[in-house]
């Protein structure tokens, strides 16, 4: 078992803090004393396949390996689920009988993130010299401008399942305002951590919501190992983190990228993917959607190829796939790619699973490629990616050039936040072509006639 590292914190999970059997559905106590998330039949371990009841649990009991939730799906009719999803709401909801939430989340108070766009870049791709089909998925549509909508939409559901009164996260910051807009749509208190030094961007989105919104002296790993400990105090009672106490439902969120991916593609796998890696849960939980699709029968099964993106200034997991090692070593962040900057990615080795499983890899840029390719976007999609998207189209390039993407295969590239959080990164060499007189004589002699 490689994941001892989840021990400490698994020992302070809180107390359900309601009694047993509350249902999702009314917050009353359910019949039987089981908890109501929809498909959701109980929590598994990731190592050694233990298996939990339902609860605000993230870590085995027996191996201290990672849970994630297993489900009773539905199963023997994929044309007439086609038809049912293809019915419901335009945002994640759609997915409601795959996911972990009640029957009637799409009337619940919540921001219903998702079905955002996949734009299908002609122009980037004859940048790149790609000639099959490039599709970028952007996930800066989402009601705060980042993915991270989409899992606190299911872990605010498990939230109100076990009576919790208080969101909470540790956050590199899209998770920030995407735990404290959901909380207040939702009802909750919401108390939010976050590194001292992030982007003003993010500061401010986060703290707009009216939440509490706590700064701490360090980085996104001291973040998290202070929640850890506050998980384990009295102060804690109460409390929901997303990622940490609720983590298996919050993690299921990032599936719905693979689900949408798939159905906008006509109901097809792409061929290759690039995602960008924090701490790789969202990476390992797009796998997981894709295996459900085609276990399903909603897809053909089909080889896919899954490659991970990292930026160098945090490229543990780049490292160790490329020394051929399966631990995944901490290491201390230093790039402008703040929403990634995790050192001791808590999914490192099963990305590195999945990436050798499907014949994919992991790679990594620097902050003067992830800037280029930020602008590269821009100038060819009209998109303004945050540094993460500048992160996963320069990996793209870059695996380009060195001939392990395919540009001949169907390719989707992730965005999954909007540039005007990360304006530092750009700012310094984008601003006006001239400044001029208002007049015609001075435009002319600017050149620019």
């Amino acid at each position: 078992m490689r994941r001892k590292g989840l021990a400490f914190m698994a020992v302070q999970t809180p107390e359900t803090p309601t009694a047993p059997g509350t249902d999702a559905t009314n917050g009353n106590n359910a019949p039987g004393g089981t908890v109501s998330l929809g498909p959701a039949a109980a929590l598994s371990c990731r190592e050694c396949g233990e298996r939990f009841a339902l609860g605000p649990i993230f870590a085995c009991e027996v191996c201290f390996g990672p849970l994630e939730i297993a489900y009773d799906l539905p199963s023997g009719d994929p044309e007439g689920l086609r038809k049912q999803i293809a019915a419901g709401p335009n945002s994640i909801w759609r997915y409601a009988p795959l996911l972990p939430v009640p029957a009637d989340v799409v009337d619940r108070p919540g921001t219903n993130p998702g079905f955002t766009q996949l734009v299908k870049a002609d122009n980037l791709a004859r940048e790149l010299g790609v000639t099959g089909s490039l599709h970028i998925k952007d996930d800066s549509g989402n009601p705060t401008h980042s993915f991270k909508d989409r899992v606190v939409a299911i872990a605010v559901e498990a939230a109100r399942a076990f009576g919790f009164t208080t969101l909470s996260c540790s956050s590199t910051g899209n998770l920030a305002g995407a735990v404290g807009a959901a909380a207040a749509r939702a009802g909750f208190r919401s108390c939010v951590f976050i590194p001292h030094d992030l982007e003003q961007g993010k500061v401010v989105m986060a703290a707009v919501y009216g939440g509490e919104l706590v700064g701490i002296e360090g980085n996104y790993d001291d973040v998290n190992r202070f929640c850890s400990e506050l998980i384990g105090d009295p102060l804690g009672e109460g409390w929901g983190f997303v990622n940490v106490n609720l983590r298996p439902y919050y993690g299921e969120g990032s599936k719905t990228l693979a689900y949408e991916i798939c159905e906008q593609l006509g109901w097809r796998l792409p061929d290759q993917l690039v995602i960008p890696i924090a701490s790789g849960s969202q990476l390992t939980k797009i796998d997981k959607g894709l295996k459900e699709l085609i276990a399903l029968g909603l897809v053909e099964d089909k080889p896919y190829r899954i490659f991970g993106a990292q930026a160098e200034g945090c490229s543990p997991v780049s490292r160790a796939f490329k020394d051929g090692h399966d631990v995944v070593r901490p290491v201390r962040p230093d790039t402008i790619a703040k929403s990634l900057a995790i050192g001791n990615p808590a999914d490192g080795p099963y990305v590195l699973d999945i990436a050798r499983r499907t014949g994919g890899a992991v790679e990594d840029v620097n902050d003067a490629q992830i800037v280029d390719a930020i602008k590269l976007l821009a100038r060819t999609e009209g998109i303004f990616a945050e540094t993460a998207g500048g992160v996963t189209v320069g990996v793209a390039k870059k695996l380009l050039e060195n001939g392990v993407l395919d540009p001949s295969l169907t390719t989707v590239v992730l965005n999954t936040g909007d540039g005007l959080k990360t304006l530092d990164a750009v700012a310094p060499t984008t601003g006006p072509t001239a400044t001029i007189r208002p007049s015609l004589a001075a435009f002319r002699e600017a050149g620019l006639a």
